[in-house]
C-alpha cells in the first residue's frame, strides 16, 4: 500500500497538470457502477456514480495537497468551495494523459475507473487494479469526521508532542511499538515499510511494548521515522508491487531499504524473522532488534 512518501510524490507530480483546470466531464467505469448497484460502493464513496459525475462538473481545481496518505483536491465553482478527498488504496494510480493509449502498462490501462476531462485538454485518469482506493466529494472535511482524527503531519512542530502524549495513554501503553507507530491517530502516514525501517535503525523489536521504551528512545524513534520518510520522498518513494507514481513512474527507495522484505540482516547476517503485528507482517532481525 502506498505510504506518505509515495502519495507525496503523486501529489507533487500531478500539480502542474491539474491546478487551475476546470473539470468539464467525468466518466465512471461500468465496474464501479455495478459495485454500487450491489451495495459495495467501490472507489466512489458517499454518492452514487451519477451524482458524483454531475456534482464534479464545473469545479476548478485550485490546489492539491497531501495530508497523511490522502490527497486533497481543493475545488471552487460559482456556488462555493468543496474538496475531493482521494486515497490510493493498494493499487491506485493517476495518469494525466491526452489518450488512454498513453498508459503503457496494460494492467493499469485495463483497470481505468474514473476519468476527469480537464479544460486544458488533458484527461486525469484514475486506475485501480484492486479497486480499494477511494474518492469522496465533500463540502468541507468536517463532513467526514475520520479525517479530523488524523495525527499531525510527522514533519510538523506539533507532531512529536502529540506522539509522546499518545504514548502515555492507557490504550497504547501495552501495544506493540510497531502497531503504535502505524496508527494514523498517532503518526500520520507511517505504514509498514517505513515503520519496519525505522525500528531496525533504532534496533527496537517490533513487538516491544510502548510502555517498555524510554522517553528518550521514543523521541529517537520518532526522529528516525521522520528521517526515513524524508529520504523516501527525496527518492520518489518505494515502487513495490503495483504502486506507480504519476504516468507509471517508479521511485527508487526500495533499493535502499535495509530490513523490509529482507531475508538476512545487513548488519549481522542473521536470518530475519517475520511476525504479524497489528494485522501486518513485520520483518525484523532477532539478533539486532531487542
Amino acid at each position: 500500500m502506498p505510504e506518505l512518501p509515495e502519495v507525496e510524490g503523486v501529489v507533487e507530480s500531478l500539480r502542474p497538470f491539474v491546478i487551475d483546470q476546470t473539470i468539464v466531464a467525468v466518466h465512471v467505469s461500468d465496474q464501479v457502477r455495478k459495485s454500487h448497484i450491489e451495495g459495495k460502493q467501490a472507489i466512489i464513496k458517499g454518492a452514487t456514480p451519477e451524482d458524483f459525475q454531475n456534482a464534479m462538473v464545473g469545479y476548478r481545481i485550485t490546489s492539491l495537497i497531501r495530508r497523511s496518505k490522502y490527497m486533497f483536491f481543493d475545488l471552487m465553482n460559482e456556488k462555493g468551495a468543496a474538496v475531493l478527498v482521494g486515497h490510493l488504496g493498494m493499487t491506485g494510480a493517476w495518469f494525466p494523459v491526452h489518450s488512454l493509449d498513453e498508459i503503457t502498462e496494460t494492467k493499469f490501462r485495463n483497470h481505468v475507473h474514473v476519468v476527469f476531462e480537464l479544460s486544458g485538454g488533458y484527461l486525469l485518469v484514475y486506475s485501480d487494479i484492486r479497486r480499494f482506493g477511494e474518492m469522496r466529494l465533500l463540502n468541507d472535511i468536517s463532513d467526514h469526521p475520520p479525517l479530523l482524527q488524523m495525527a499531525p503531519e510527522p514533519f510538523a512542530e506539533e507532531g512529536l508532542p502529540h506522539y509522546l502524549e499518545m504514548a502515555q495513554r492507557t490504550k497504547y501503553v501495552n501495544k506493540p511499538i510497531k502497531e503504535f507507530i502505524m496508527d494514523g491517530h498517532v503518526i500520520s502516514g507511517c505504514g509498514n515499510i517505513y515503520a519496519t525501517e525505522a525500528l531496525f535503525r533504532m534496533r527496537i523489536h517490533p513487538s516491544r511494548k510502548v510502555g517498555r521504551i524510554s522517553t528518550a528512545r521514543k523521541i529517537a524513534l520518532y526522529e528516525a521515522i521522520v528521517a526515513v520518510l524524508r529520504e523516501s520522498i527525496d527518492r520518489g518513494g518505494s515502487s513495490i508491487s503495483d504502486y506507480r507514481n504519476v504516468n507509471g513512474g517508479a521511485g527508487s527507495m526500495q533499493h535502499f531499504l535495509q530490513m523490509y522484505g529482507k531475508k538476512t540482516c545487513p548488519t549481522c547476517g542473521t536470518a530475519t524473522k517475520q511476525k504479524v503485528i497489528g494485522g501486518r507482517t513485520s520483518t525484523y532481525c532477532p539478533t539486532c532488534q531487542k
